[in-house]
């Protein structure tokens, strides 16, 4: 219970203090290049959907068993996030930089989905 809940925790902070204003950052550089790099509402969405994931993953760190059906939700989007920026970047719609941003997700997607299994005998119990 206490691992899910620094997992979930940790995330939700990283998330908002570091992630998502890099993301913000991240779309006044890319404002000042020219096309087709210069697409900067890629990243406003980036800072929309960080933070309303880091919502979610607040709301399980305060009560992990309760919302420990959403954990593998939490791990597929951080895949998925993942995957959307790299395919992005292959496609030269986004800068390097914001594919090695994305790196933890997959970490905390291990990390998640850990978590999942390590509250699976509480869930049953309680």
């Amino acid at each position: 219970m206490r691992f899910a809940r620094w997992t979930f925790g940790i995330a939700a902070v990283w998330g908002i203090a570091i992630i998502a204003p890099l993301y913000f950052l991240e779309s006044r550089i890319a404002a000042d290049f020219p096309p087709p790099v210069a697409r900067p509402e890629l990243y406003y969405g980036f800072v929309g959907v960080v933070l309303a994931w880091q919502f979610v993953y607040a709301l399980i760190a305060i009560d992990p068993v309760r919302y420990r059906p959403i954990m593998l939700i939490g791990a597929l989007g951080k895949l998925s996030f993942f995957g959307a920026c790299t395919m992005l970047y292959l496609q030269g719609r986004v800068e390097a930089a914001l594919v090695t941003t994305t790196a933890p997700d997959l970490l905390l997607a291990l990390l998640f989905c850990l978590a999942w299994v390590k509250t699976g005998g509480m869930a049953r119990r309680g």
